[in-house]
């Protein structure tokens, strides 16, 4: 019998990346961060951008996730060539879960309130936060399968939906955040 192959993904990586959500569920619940939307109820999928935004399992920011993944995927396989895909998993996830527990920190929700449409935004629920890592973990395995045409595709079809209905996407939101432009700002509330 064959053992495992580097190219595999192990199920001790996978272990190391529940082990990995559930800090975040942990440290996220030490900041105070509601578990569940305040609203009471989980949903599968939020389809609105209000108060329950960023409180369930899936919204418009989740192909954003789904992206980082891609990204991750693609940063591993040019940087960490030699290392198995397994550990550029852990380490993707580490690097996400690392950024959900800074992005429910009180400077960037100050920092979205201040520089995006997301006025009345007071970060995301810990059902929220551990979901976005894993959908960022469900796009770096799809990224690592699928064609790169296909990544791409996908990428670029996410981008255009989420400008499209809500007009904001990943691109958007890493500009807004890091060089707020006013005109930008002024069209995604629809002025």
């Amino acid at each position: 019998m064959v053992g495992p192959s580097i190219r595999d993904i192990r199920p001790v990586h996978w272990l190391i990346v529940l082990c990995l959500l559930l800090i975040v569920a942990i440290f996220e619940l030490a900041m105070g961060r509601h578990l569940i939307c305040p609203c009471g109820y989980v949903e599968l999928w939020h389809p609105r951008l209000d108060a329950g935004n960023s409180q369930h399992i899936a919204d418009w920011y989740t192909p954003s996730h789904i992206i980082h993944g891609f990204l991750f995927y693609l940063v591993g396989r040019l940087v960490l060539r030699s290392r198995p895909p397994g550990q550029r998993l852990v380490l993707a996830v580490a690097i996400e879960s690392g950024w959900e527990m800074l992005e429910n920190s009180p400077i960037i929700i100050d920092r979205y309130r201040e520089a995006t449409i997301a006025l009345g935004y007071s970060g995301d629920s810990v059902i929220n936060s551990v979901s976005d890592v894993a959908w960022m973990a469900l796009g770096f395995a799809f990224a690592r399968r699928a064609p790169w045409r296909v990544v791409v595709i996908v990428a670029v079809v996410f981008e255009v939906i989420a400008l499209w209905t809500i007009r904001d996407n990943l691109t958007l939101n890493v500009l807004m955040l890091a060089w707020p432009v006013q005109a930008i700002k002024i069209w995604q509330a629809g002025a």
